[in-house]
């Protein structure tokens, strides 16, 4: 056997190593020796920001979110504009809608105290994802830590890559595929929908002028369109925000299957989940969801360890800032 051929045989295992040995760096256990108190230390943090604001779980859930999905989870959405530098905070998914970074640096405050540069701004993020939706009666998953902070950011990237609320379904699954991120993980991580509030800006449009129509969006119940069209003037109100779940928008559940069901989900984004028919609709799992919320907890939480695998910085790369929203 020639050595091209040899060379050309071990090509995929070595490829296959060097993704999971660069997953396998992030282990629940990273912090147990270096910093003990540091998953308690951030929860009192949150549990005393939720006490006073409890919408600011969906906003920390929806920080980590769109920090993995530009350039993965290295916390470059938490780094502030300077003269000199352009963060991903003014890009359009995140300009005057991205909130929670008070609480972000609260917490790093906190652990700093305790453990000065050892836990990373990346890995709070995700502890505080977590602890999130644990808080509201949601799901548990082991959170992978382990991560290391970028010294960038990516504003072109977070506009394009994370999926506007105006998405269809064809859009959700290419944008969630470019992420190693399937159609099942895509419906399960968009029931986190059942929590939080969005403005009237995100679905305006389904409203008054859907798809450039002008006239509303057809799969809008008529009674929840006349409730939004009361809260969500044409043409101003832009940051008047309605509930993505109308029941229970401070309880993690999975009435937000019940609402796409009903077709009175809130966002595009969110309707086509269930109202898009053809081969790749995603409606059995949205289905499957609504009729088991055991079913949607246990694919939820694995999603959410998949999506915060991806792409980190790890061992030497990048660095732990000492503050999260600029570089050392």
């Amino acid at each position: 056997m020639s050595m091209v051929v040899v060379l050309l045989l071990l090509l995929p295992c070595a490829l296959l190593c060097l993704f999971s040995c660069a997953a396998a760096q992030l282990t629940p256990d990273f912090y147990d020796k270096s910093c003990p108190t540091l998953i308690p230390t951030v929860r009192a943090v949150l549990q005393k920001a939720i006490a006073k604001e409890p919408r600011i779980a969906a906003s920390l859930l929806r920080l980590h979110f769109h920090d993995c999905f530009v350039n993965g989870c290295d916390a470059s959405l938490l780094l502030d504009d300077t003269p000199s530098f352009t963060g991903e905070k003014g890009a359009v998914p995140n300009n005057r809608s991205a909130r929670g970074f008070r609480v972000v640096d609260r917490a790093k405050f906190a652990v700093e105290k305790s453990c000065p540069g050892v836990v990373s701004c990346a890995d709070i993020l995700a502890i505080l994802a977590r602890e999130s939706v644990v808080l509201l009666d949601g799901p548990s998953w082991a959170v992978q830590l382990g991560r290391r902070d970028s010294t960038t950011a990516n504003r072109s990237a977070a506009n394009n890559e994370i999926p506007p609320p105006n998405s269809t379904l064809a859009n959700l699954l290419s944008k969630f595929q470019a992420k190693g991120l399937n159609a099942q993980e895509l419906v399960a991580l968009s029931g986190s929908h059942t929590i939080g509030l969005s403005r009237c800006v995100s679905f305006r449009d389904r409203l008054y002028n859907f798809s450039g129509s002008g006239r509303p969006d057809s799969t809008l119940q008529p009674h929840f369109w006349e409730d939004l069209r009361a809260k969500c003037p044409r043409f101003h109100g832009n940051n008047v925000v309605a509930p993505l779940d109308a029941h229970t928008p401070l309880h993690f559940d999975n009435l937000y299957y019940h609402n796409l069901h009903a077709s009175v989900g809130l966002l595009n984004s969110d309707q086509v989940l269930y109202s898009t028919s053809g081969p790749n609709s995603t409606r059995a799992i949205v289905t499957r969801y609504r009729d088991d919320q055991g079913a949607f907890f246990a694919d939820f939480a694995s999603a959410m360890v998949k999506m915060g695998n991806i792409s980190p910085l790890t061992g030497t790369s990048g660095q732990i800032r000492k503050k999260c929203r600029r570089v050392n």
